[in-house]
Order: structure tokens, then sequence, then C-alpha cells
């Protein structure tokens, strides 16, 4: 009886099922891309490690809460204020003001007012006039003259892109667009003139970012160039960079931060190459309870800035 000789069966490699998987995750539907940020917002990432908003002198925050929607605010601030001069020495002067507030905040429009002492009236509306238009607006009434302004942008939302248009005091007129053309790249482009001033200018910006970093470059006619570069360590804690140049003064100006967000608290700071070193640290003591802690330190000036400040309400 003859052998059989069962035929020869061809085993596939072991990668090339995962290969195959690989190939089709890199496949890009160009009709489907995300939503970019807005223009404006480009280096968010950046600006909130970069900058903090740091004080100097005494802060006490007290928000109290009517309803869902409707809350008041009061707010005292003692500390020193610097006076611009024209030598290189800092003057400063003890200054104290209180200021009240009130918000609505609803899904679809939201209400903020300021009333200050000093006679400064500052408002901010935000209201959703469609699924993808909304309307915002600023403003500030002072009873210096020339100082009071006020703005007004509509901003439509589509499916991969984002475009703005401005109104504002003083004749300005701004636009800008911003378009995804890829998962993680999107481009824009601004346009303004100012009126008033007889001034133009266009600007044109980039912004890559994935799950661990966040990398963002802008370039204006005015003569600005900013580049800000964020990575991701962890889930608390985040290193960013960025780089200001301006070719019309020669002015440059690097800065290097950390953000650290800890259990009960969070912790940023920065330096930069001016010789400027500052730290933010916000710490909740308890629910609806906020220690800050703010200091800079201006080796270059000699300008020496410390304050510290409680947060009550949510």
């Amino acid at each position: 009886m003859a052998t059989l000789i069962p035929p020869s069966v061809i085993v596939p490699p072991a990668n090339s099922k995962s290969a195959a998987v690989e190939s089709e995750k890199e496949k890009v539907d160009y009709l489907n891309l995300p939503c970019p940020i807005p223009y404006e917002e480009i280096h968010r990432e950046a600006l909130m490690s970069l900058k903090p908003e740091l004080f100097e002198g005494l802060r006490f925050d007290f928000t109290k809460g009517l309803n869902q929607r409707f809350s008041l605010s009061h707010s005292v601030f003692m500390g020193p204020t610097e006076l611009p001069t024209q030598s290189a020495d800092i003057v400063k002067i003890p200054t104290a003001h209180y200021e009240f507030g009130a918000n609505f905040i609803d899904p679809q429009m939201m209400l903020i007012g300021r009333v200050m002492t000093d006679g400064r009236v500052n408002a901010r509306v935000k209201c959703d006039l469609s699924e993808n238009l909304s309307l915002k607006a600023n403003g500030q009434l002072t009873g210096e003259p020339h100082m009071s302004h006020g703005m007004v942008n509509f901003d439509y939302k589509g499916k991969d892109y984002r475009t703005q248009f401005q109104l504002g005091n003083g004749a300005l007129l701004g636009a800008s667009y911003i378009q995804s053309v890829g998962p993680h790249l999107s481009l824009g482009g601004e346009v303004f003139w100012a009126g008033q001033h007889r001034k133009s200018g266009i600007g044109y910006a980039a912004r890559y970012n994935t799950d661990k970093m966040v990398a963002a470059g802008q370039v204006a006619s005015t003569g600005m160039v900013a580049l800000s570069y964020v990575q991701k360590i962890s889930d608390k804690v985040s290193l960013a960079s960025d780089f200001m140049y301006n070719y019309m003064s020669r002015d440059v100006t690097a800065s290097f931060g950390y953000d650290y967000i800890l259990r009960q608290c969070r912790l940023r700071g920065k330096i930069d190459s001016n010789g400027c070193v500052a730290a933010f640290l916000e710490e909740r003591l308890n629910m609806g309870l906020n220690f800050i802690l703010s200091a800079e330190v201006d080796h270059k000036k000699k300008d020496y800035k410390f304050g510290f400040g409680l947060t009550v309400g949510e």
C-alpha cells in the first residue's frame, strides 16, 4: 500500500496579523477629522503651565451660590502696585481694593459682571446661538479717558474646522480660521485691521498634538514668533517650554516650566532667560477651601514678589 503523504501546509508568519491590524490603524479617514481648538488657544497647555495668575500681597476670594445657575462673589486684594517709570528703578505704592461680582452660568449662556472700588466695571457674555455658532463679548468701563474698551466675537465650529470674526472699539476688525489637516495636525491663519491706528497684519499658526505632547508655532507680520512645547510625563506631571521672538525689536525670551498635580494640590513653576523664577501653589485644604501661594523673583531687576490668599466657595 502506497504511503500517503499529506500536502504541505503553508503557515503564515506570526506577525502578519498584527502588521495588518497596524496598517488598518494607520489609514486616515480625512472626511472624519477631529475639530481643532480655537485659533486663539493654540498655546493653551503651555500658558496654563508657564503663566499662572501670579500676584503680590494678600488676596481673598469668596463665592456664594444662590442656586444652580446664579452666584455672587466677593474679592479683597491688598498689596503693592507697580508704577510705570522712565528709569530702571521699580516704584511701588500700597493699594487695596474690593471687587463685587455676579455670575449667571447656564448650559447655553454665561454672564459675568465685576464692579471694583476704583470705578472699573467689567462684563463678559458667552451665548450659544446655535449648536455651531456662539457669541462672546467682553468690555470694561473706566473713569479714565480712552481706557474703556469692548470686543465682540462670533465663533463658528464646523466638523473639522473653526472660524472666528472679531469686532472691537477703535475700528478693530479681525478674522481667524483653523483647519484639521490630519488626526493630530491643524493649520490656521488670521488677519486683522486696526482702523484707529491704520495698522493691519496677518498671521499663521500650526499645532500638532498627541496623547503625550503638544507642539504649537505662530508667526505674524507684526514681528512676533511664538513656539511652545508641552510634554506629558504622566497623568500628574507635565513639562512645558516656550520661545518668544520679535524680529522688529530683536527681543528674545525663552522659558521652561512644570505642572505637577498632586492629590490635594497643584504646583506650577517656571524659569526664563531674563532671570525670572516663579512658582504658584494651590492647596485644597477642605471642600470649597483653597490656599494659594505665589512667588516671583526677578534677579535682573532685583524685584521680589510674594503673595498668599484664600479661596472660599466653588
